[in-house]
């Protein structure tokens, strides 16, 4: 029974030990913090470290001039003597200089915290931004991802300068105290073991608050997500045109403002409570003060000590109770910000798939691409977008995909692309499986243009130029691609060509027509001129059908010896093909030329008719 008693308050004793252990581990970020401002520049921290020490030393000193020069007020009262009143007025002039130099580094502190503010922003963006570009898609397909992103990047951004700005503080106010306790020792030991009680109330409030409010701030990620979306939608060109058409403004609004005053009224009781405590619990620190107001009035009244230092101690009592308040308030802060720091590290830290291969050539030149019994399945679905893939394409040979949406033609593309890898079997390029080879040197010899391509808020040059970032900005490479996409003739009517920007976001910029756009795209794939597999995903879905039979006129004479895979619901530009292939829920449903395939009167001639049926 005693046994059992014994091991019952062992465990309940654990249970705060542990809670103070997961409460302190938070502040491991601090280091991380002070590693961070210390690389992003290194003379600016050495002068703010420079700056808070003297800020510190300066309180004291100043409470300190001011005894002696009530004092010397005092004495030169009684005496008259003139050495008495010029002494006093150099310790006037040491105060001044004091309270300049105190002045002086403030300013300095708000200087260089100014000057990392931005610098601080920018590198923690950098670390986020190259964070993500080395992610795989899986992850920018995964709404938890951008709630994680988002975290990072809005709790974190000013986080590291407020830990850095803390820390100095700590030391500025330790500092600051240690002169303040040395002073009011002189009257009282329990006068500094009152201060400091005073402030821990006030401390315990704050620290149970951070704690509340950033767990709020995670709960309330995903809902700011989605009224930024709203915002978006409500402000942007891209989506003007429909949500005026279809009188979706109001409706929009009223969504947008609903989220808003959900997140207000739990941001407003928040802080209402803490306000209230904060409040509360400051009017302990206000008694305190008080009391010991009182207290060395009665101890200057009875003549146990001087004029001077009845000053003294008021003014160090005063400051030292802030001063010990400011630090506990510090130590509550950088517990705060080190829990939004958390999110950034977390997300800093977010596994990084390892290279796969390192090979930039295929043992057998010229075998092309193969699908050997290629399934996969995206993260979090039970039914694979492909099953058991298999098909050759040799070079110089074009292969077209048709089906209905959702029957895994995208989804092959990124696979050959190796934006994902295969849930099972292989794809090989050159006899070599697609893992085994260097991606950059994989992707360099793969020319697309997706269905959703993205249209740069670029020059024209630019946008066609991305398609090779080797060769951005070299002006021939883009007339030959603009060239084999019959995009030039427009471009030529431009007055200024290949330097006009596009779209309607910056000054003087020009929107084009969706074929326009999708000319412009085509163009980027083109860029890769030493791509042998050029991949169109609904490359013409925007284009008239007079532009669409030159494209692929084109398209036969500049890709003679390169693979291409062709997708499109348009059958009058996949009869063009060699070979075509049906996709079904992920299944290979039929395969051959155009002729075979109407002869086998399958699935694909009756869609082909279908489409036909249209046109008489």
């Amino acid at each position: 029974m005693a046994s059992h008693r014994f091991k019952t308050a062992i465990q309940r004793l654990k249970q705060p030990i542990q809670t103070l252990r997961q409460s302190l581990s938070v502040f491991q970020y601090s280091g991380r913090a002070v590693e961070l401002v210390w690389t992003t520049d290194r003379g600016l921290t050495l002068v703010l470290a420079v700056l808070t020490v003297i800020a510190g030393l300066l309180p004291g000193a100043i409470a300190y001039i001011g005894k002696l020069i009530v004092d010397g007020v005092v004495l030169a009262a009684q005496t008259g003597a003139a050495a008495d009143r010029w002494q006093t007025l150099q310790y006037v002039g040491l105060e001044a200089g004091a309270i300049v130099l105190q002045s002086g580094c403030q300013q300095g502190i708000l200087l260089c915290q100014a000057l990392f503010r931005g610098l601080l922003a920018q590198k923690i963006s950098l670390l986020i931004i190259e964070k993500a570009l080395t992610l795989d898609m899986a992850h920018f397909e995964d709404s938890e991802f951008y709630d994680k992103m988002m975290r990072a990047r809005e709790g974190a951004s000013h986080r590291p300068l407020t830990v850095v700005s803390r820390t100095y503080g700590l030391v500025k106010d330790v500092l600051s105290l240690l002169t303040f306790g040395g002073l009011l020792l002189q009257f009282s030991r329990w006068a500094v073991l009152l201060l400091m009680l005073a402030a821990i109330p006030s401390f315990i409030s704050e620290t149970r608050f951070a704690k509340d409010t950033f767990r709020l701030f995670s709960w309330h990620v995903p809902e700011k997500r989605e009224h930024h979306y709203l915002e978006v939608l409500l402000a942007r060109e891209d989506f003007a045109m429909e949500v005026k058409l279809y009188q979706l403004g109001p409706i929009l609004m009223q969504r947008y403002c609903q989220i808003f005053d959900r997140l207000y009224q739990e941001d407003r009781t928040l802080i209402i409570r803490r306000m209230a405590w904060s409040y509360g619990l400051g009017l302990i620190s206000t008694i305190a003060f008080y009391g010991t107001y009182v207290w060395i009035i009665g101890e200057a009244i009875v003549g146990r000590i001087s004029l001077g230092e009845l000053t003294m101690y008021l003014v160090v009592f005063r400051q030292g109770q802030t001063t010990f308040a400011a630090l506990l308030s510090s130590i509550g802060g950088m517990y705060e910000d080190n829990l939004y720091l958390a999110n950034l590290y977390s997300f800093l830290e977010e596994e990084v798939p390892e290279p796969t291969g390192y090979s930039t050539f295929g043992p057998q030149p010229g075998d092309g691409i193969r699908f050997e019994n290629v399934s996969f399945t995206y993260p979090g679905h039970d039914q694979p977008a492909l099953d058991g893939v298999s098909f050759h394409l040799p070079p110089g040979r074009k292969l077209a995909i048709v089906g209905k949406n959702g029957s895994g033609k995208t989804t092959l593309i990124k696979l050959l692309t190796r934006l994902y890898s295969p849930t099972s079997g292989r794809i090989l390029l050159d006899g070599r499986d697609l893992q085994e080879w260097d991606l950059e040197a994989l992707q360099r010899r793969i020319g697309v243009i997706f269905q959703n391509f993205v249209r740069y808020q670029f020059t024209v040059g630019e946008n066609v130029g991305v398609g090779d970032v080797d060769h951005l900005m070299e002006q021939p490479r883009w007339e030959i691609a603009a060239e084999k996409s019959t995009a030039r003739p427009f471009i030529d009517q431009f007055s200024e060509g290949f330097q006009t920007r596009l779209g309607r976001w910056f000054k003087d910029g020009r929107e084009l027509s969706g074929g326009q756009w999708q000319k412009i795209a085509l163009s980027r794939a083109f860029m890769r001129s030493n791509a042998d597999v050029l991949i169109l995903d609904e490359p013409t879905a925007a284009v008239d059908a007079e532009a669409e039979a030159e494209i692929f006129e084109r398209l036969q004479l500049v890709t003679q010896d390169q693979m291409a895979i062709l997708i499109s619901h348009r059958f009058s530009t996949v009869r063009m093909a060699d070979r075509i292939m049906v996709l079904a829920e992920g299944k290979v449903l039929e395969e051959g030329t155009h002729e075979s395939l109407m002869q086998r009167n399958g699935r694909y001639a009756e869609l082909f008719m279908l489409q036909a049926a249209g046109y008489r």
